[in-house]
């Protein structure tokens, strides 16, 4: 069963950090803040999502990489990621239902957290299957750690 095994957000800036509980609102979690609009944010970019399996498996290549690290609102343990694609919809809790819109482009803000700074180990074009993907808000609602997700 896939879970909610970290909720991330940040006033501006990475890495972001976990909270308990949250509400998903249209432009995104209640709370995050983003210092660059015109590549974060608004309604298609609302949320962030990123495997937990895909963190774990950066860490054993020796990226310094952990839960919030990559800029995800959401990181979810035990969904096939491989199926995270856009146009997929994703229900996260009892209220929440999202709509994976794009995958990300990595950013320079991603370098301390990468081995040598090699951002494009995160990026789809380089390593298929290993971006983080941003999702537009279908349903607004509260989320809490633990919540079970699931691809609709």
């Amino acid at each position: 069963m896939a879970t909610i095994f970290q909720i991330n957000i940040s006033t501006g800036g990475l890495p972001k950090h976990g909270l308990p509980k949250a509400e998903i609102l249209e432009l995104g979690l209640s709370g995050d803040l983003h210092r660059d609009m015109v590549h974060h944010g608004g309604p298609d970019r609302a949320v962030c999502l990123y495997s937990l399996e895909r963190l774990m498996a950066l860490q054993a290549e020796n990226h310094p990489a952990f839960p919030g690290a990559m800029g995800e609102n959401i990181t979810i343990s035990g969904l096939d990621w491989e199926k995270v694609v856009p146009g997929v919809k994703i229900r996260l809790g009892e209220e929440v239902i999202l709509e994976v819109t794009q995958y990300t482009v990595p950013c320079n803000h991603l370098i301390p957290f990468l081995d040598h700074g090699q951002i494009s180990r995160v990026s789809q074009s380089s390593h298929p299957g290993w971006s983080r993907v941003y999702a537009r808000v279908v349903s607004n609602g509260k989320i809490k750690v633990g919540d079970r997700v699931e691809i609709n």
